[in-house]
């Protein structure tokens, strides 16, 4: 699979928002945050910036006018050319067919849960239930005020249903061994600490 010219995710999300309409940048940064979707991507004003740039000089998009506004800078409008149009098809295309292999820190850590022990390893997964719940409230109070309001099609808001089943399904997770260790239902085993600064001179 050959490597794209672009590949970081906000150029997908650029791409995805010009299918909509052409779009300058400050437009696109206040739009992917009003709906939500800087929790799926990572959105600031310099990298998305930059972000344009490359989708530009690869030739994904092109200007298409520059607005003036006597209370603003100059803003370029930019619009998907082509080949970005071929371009973003087939990487959603790609993504969505085929998992891919990531490294969540969480899961990184929970390979080594034991080294907490059993009650703080209650808190800790207690804590983080209390900061899943949060976020699934947000997530649902998103979705209610974006797609329940009938603000914006199901379809563009639709990640945020896979976002919040996969919270929903940490949560669960998170709890069900919380309470298996709480109960002593996940066996704690004891393991002997060794003294790595010393040498058995026996």
């Amino acid at each position: 699979m050959a490597r794209r010219k672009v590949s970081n995710t906000l150029a997908l999300a650029v791409l995805g928002l010009l299918q909509e309409k052409a779009m300058h940048p400050y437009e696109m940064a206040s739009t992917l945050r009003e709906r939500g979707k800087d929790s799926s991507f990572k959105v600031n004003t310099g990298s998305l910036y930059d972000t344009v740039q490359s989708l530009r000089r690869h030739g994904w998009i092109t200007e298409v006018e520059t607005v003036r506004d006597s209370r603003r800078p100059e803003r370029t409008v930019y619009a998907t050319t082509d080949v970005g149009q071929q371009e973003f098809v087939s990487w959603v295309d790609e993504l969505i067919r085929t998992p891919a292999t990531e490294y969540p820190r969480f899961m990184a850590a929970v390979a080594y849960l034991g080294a907490l022990g059993p009650e703080r390893a209650v808190e800790a997964l207690s804590e983080r239930v209390r900061h899943l719940d949060r976020q699934i409230e947000e997530s649902r109070q998103l979705q209610d005020e974006t797609v329940g309001a009938g603000l914006l099609p199901r379809l563009f808001m639709i990640e945020g249903e896979y976002a919040l089943c996969v919270l929903q399904a940490e949560r669960a997770w998170t709890q069900r061994t919380r309470d298996e260790i709480r109960d002593g239902t996940l066996i704690w085993p004891e393991i002997e600490q060794v003294d790595r600064g010393r040498e058995d001179k026996s």
